[in-house]
């Protein structure tokens, strides 16, 4: 027979036992949901700048003085979804040999650039390669005198995505501490993929990955245009 006091003391812990049960069952959904949330929150500046660089990309394409595209081509301008994974950040290291050399474009001409630097990420498991370049002409205007460009093309070219590669864009002030975030979600189709009419260079054979770029802008689905 148990004493009075023993049955008060064995009724009290295991009330306190199974208050502890049950907070701990309800603790981990809650854990869950707070991190998810949390993600959730701190994802949207991301996906939000992505959103805007893509519709500022869309009006510089149809509007302006001179531009590929017409007001209601929009609807045939195809993105993928953007995706977290294919920001990367990558280690710059500066050019040795930044003599000037003619980089061709697609109608035939050349345009005079020389190396800025290189950049050494992983993507996709596989430790990767592009080269930074600069154009000498455009660098000479006030808008344009920190402006990096990035021609590349990737295994995604003629299917998903334009045969002619994609292009990215930075400016001097993107290196920080010898670092450079690469954001392969901006992307985005030179204008050669929407018209005729246009000298888009042609990215140079140190930048063709080996490897699969499902980020950015995708092939135009509209016909191109052939302009008089």
């Amino acid at each position: 027979m148990i004493e009075p006091h023993f049955a008060v003391f064995f009724t009290f812990v295991e009330t306190r036992r199974k208050h502890f049960q049950m907070t701990k069952n309800l603790s981990f959904p809650l854990f869950f949901l707070a991190i998810f949330l949390f993600a959730c929150t701190s994802s949207k500046p991301f996906f939000k700048n992505i959103e805007k660089y893509r519709a500022e990309k869309i009006t510089e394409n149809t509007t302006g003085d001179r531009h590929p595209l017409q007001p209601g081509d929009e609807k045939d301008l195809r993105f993928f979804a953007i995706d977290r994974k294919f920001q990367v950040k990558a280690k710059f290291t500066a050019a040795t040999d930044t003599a000037v050399f003619d980089m061709l474009t697609y109608s035939g001409k050349t345009r005079k650039y020389f190396k800025f630097g290189d950049l050494h990420f992983r993507l996709a498991g596989k430790k990767l390669r592009l080269s930074l370049y600069r154009n000498v002409a455009l660098i000479s205007q006030e808008k344009y005198k920190n402006h990096l460009f990035l021609p590349f093309k990737d295994l995604t070219n003629g299917e998903e995505t334009y045969g002619g590669g994609r292009y990215l864009d930075f400016e001097t002030t993107d290196l920080k501490n010898g670092k450079l975030v690469l954001d392969f979600n901006k992307s985005y189709n030179p204008w050669c993929a929407y018209s005729d009419g246009f000298n888009c260079p042609i990215p140079p054979a140190e930048n063709h990955l080996d490897a699969s770029v499902f980020a950015g802008e995708k092939n135009f689905a509209g016909e191109k245009k052939h302009p008089k």
